[in-house]
């Protein structure tokens, strides 16, 4: 019988459909590159809880950016969560998906910083995706990501996920 597989969680949450988009990228990049040694799975972020994070092996923390902030359902899930991870994850992979209209390094800073303070190890440049919409009509419509941020999102979960395997992190 072999060991049992590592764990990989992506906790989501998206508004018009880019992060949901990324995420099934970074999901299927993940899943093409390992051979069940490494379960791969996803949580909206409103289902997710301390628990979660803790059975996994590594999270990526997937979110839109709202008023140079993460989501209310990303921040509520660290609301939820923050305690009690306290002193109970240092050192466990970590990495950022983050989609934006225009800037996104204030969401990356904010997320990062929560990283820190649970001891989590960043271990991938955030993947941060672009979609330049910047009118009322353009921030709320369903958003179609190009070919090449979801390569972006493949190529995250693909080195999340052989890193796992091989014991890399």
């Amino acid at each position: 019988m072999g060991a049992t597989p590592r764990r990989l969680l992506v906790v989501w949450h998206s508004f018009t459909g880019a992060t949901e988009a990324m995420v099934g990228a970074l999901l299927e990049g993940a899943r093409a590159a390992t051979d069940d040694a490494v379960d791969v799975s996803a949580l909206r972020a409103a289902d997710a809880g301390a628990a979660d994070v803790l059975a996994a092996d590594a999270v990526v923390f997937a979110t839109p950016e709202t008023l140079a902030s993460m989501s209310g359902a990303m921040k509520d899930f660290f609301d939820r969560s923050y305690y009690p991870l306290l002193g109970r994850c240092e050192g466990k992979p970590y990495a950022l998906l983050v989609c934006v209209g225009s800037d996104g390094q204030p969401t990356i800073a904010q997320l990062r910083r929560i990283a820190l303070g649970l001891r989590l190890k960043e271990v991938a440049e955030p993947v941060l995706v672009c979609t330049q919409a910047q009118t009322a009509e353009a921030i709320l419509a369903a958003k179609q990501v190009p070919a090449s941020a979801l390569a972006r999102g493949r190529e995250l979960g693909a080195l999340l996920a052989a890193g796992l395997e091989l014991g890399v992190f």
